[in-house]
């Protein structure tokens, strides 16, 4: 494993391209995470650090950003994209996994909403798929589970800006889909092999990667 540290958004997709899967936070793999491999004097300064190089590595077009580590934030290189989104997705694009009873109601309206629009930020989404003041509730539960399933993930964050136009607070999530990313073809192209043999392809490669993880640990990461 690489014993670099990370300083820029720029160190955060190339190490994501080296190994393929990097968790945002700290887990059951010691050091397999942003979090244990950034400075802690990046984590709250004047400069940008970790929180803020998320945007500009999500929408880099070499990775995709969401929560795809049992229900925490990371990032999946463009390689091995696929070969998550056939193993979460078990092959299914999203309406047949619906019609065939195996998504929610409230996961299909979310999901909809997002593709009709192409993106949305996170406020948007809630809005326009009945979340919010005086609607449904569990919008966070329904969010996480389709980026789970890799049927959604996070291409930037915004901010507000002050009267000089200078950004402040924390960004907000544009959520979009990997299709719209990368283009339904590619996302899918592994589609053709088992969802287990996807599975298995990125067990094998974290165990090179990874010598030291552990059979039970890798599996957790997978999925």
């Amino acid at each position: 494993m690489s014993l670099s540290q990370l300083y820029s958004p720029e160190d955060v997709i190339a190490l994501t391209e080296e190994w393929g899967f990097l968790p945002f936070f700290a887990n059951c793999i010691p050091g397999f995470s942003i979090e244990e491999r950034c400075p802690p004097s990046l984590w709250f300064s004047e400069q940008p650090g970790p929180w803020e190089w998320k945007g500009p590595a999500a929408r880099s077009g070499r990775c995709v950003y969401g929560k795809l580590f049992a229900n925490k934030a990371g990032f999946v290189s463009r390689e091995w994209l696929p070969d998550l989104v056939n193993c979460r997705r078990d092959g299914y694009d999203f309406d047949a996994r619906y019609d065939d009873g195996l998504a929610r109601r409230q996961d299909k309206t979310v999901y909809d909403v997002l593709t009709a629009h192409g993106s949305l930020l996170s406020k948007a989404l809630k809005r326009e798929a009945g979340y919010g003041k005086g609607g449904s509730k569990g919008f966070d539960g329904v969010i996480t589970r389709l980026q789970m399933q890799t049927y959604v993930t996070i291409d930037d964050f915004e901010y507000m800006r002050d009267r000089h136009g200078d950004p402040y607070g924390w960004g907000v999530a544009r959520y979009t889909t990997p299709e719209e990313q990368f283009g339904y073809d590619y996302v899918t192209s592994a589609y053709s092999r088992e969802p287990a043999e996807s599975r298995a392809r990125i067990a094998e490669h974290l165990a090179r990667l990874l010598p030291n993880a552990g059979e039970q640990n890798i599996l957790r990461i997978v999925g």
